[in-house]
């Protein structure tokens, strides 16, 4: 997991991201506020950070307090780096946004618990996030198929009167005959689809893609 830290003091900046990367993180490392937010907006920006309280130009909180404002994709947490231990500063950092805080100096212990705290966090928010939009895939499959078998039946149905007044040497039997195999399988793809509850997936090629058939069978067990 990558994690950001806005530090403006050279020494503690050095000596943060050498702990983080010997506790494997991916450090971005920054030396103000501003240059923080500018870091926040790339593409795959961290969502932990390590924000130190007193820096030039967007201090701690107020970094907290506008990345809360602006950013609207991936969730955050926020731990705020601060010599300030009274409960009035420390309310006024978590009002801004902070979602917790580490008292200078650090004990290395208890900046590895929070940390950790901030990353199960972290991927939990992203779990749910990815539960979530599963589920609206799902249910869109789902309303789209059920919309699809009525009419996949009436092709089936006609196909298989076509044939039934056709001889099987007509040259167009051949031609009828598979394009009711093929609505059939379509029907019973759709079928699958409305049995998918989790989900699966298989390489392909370069990428991967849903396994239907295991998301399929796996939806009837649950």
């Amino acid at each position: 997991m990558k994690i950001l830290i806005a530090e403006d003091d050279a020494v503690s900046r050095a000596m943060l991201q050498a702990v983080l990367t010997k506790w494997e993180y991916t450090v971005i490392s920054t030396e103000d506020g501003d240059a923080a937010f500018t870091a926040f907006q790339q593409k795959d920006a961290p969502q932990l950070a390590l924000l130190d309280w007193e820096m030039p130009g967007i201090n701690g909180p107020d970094l907290c307090r506008k990345l809360r404002q602006h950013n609207d994709k991936d969730p955050l947490y926020l731990i705020l780096l601060t010599s300030r231990n009274n409960s009035e500063d420390l309310v006024q950092g978590l009002e801004a946004g902070a979602d917790d805080y580490v008292v200078k100096p650090y004990n290395m212990a208890e900046l590895q618990a929070r940390i950790n705290v901030g990353r199960r966090m972290i991927v939990l928010q992203n779990e749910m996030r990815e539960r979530e939009r599963l589920q609206g895939v799902l249910e869109m499959a789902g309303a789209i198929c059920h919309e699809l078998n009525q009419p996949l039946q009436i092709v089936s149905g006609h196909s298989e009167i076509l044939m039934m007044d056709m001889e099987k040497d007509d040259p167009h039997y051949k031609t009828v005959e598979t394009i009711k195999t093929n609505i059939n399988r379509l029907g019973k793809l759709t079928r699958k689809i409305m049995q998918i509850t989790s989900y699966q997936s298989k390489p392909y090629l370069k990428q991967k893609i849903i396994d239907i058939d295991q998301a399929a069978q796996q939806g009837k067990h649950t």
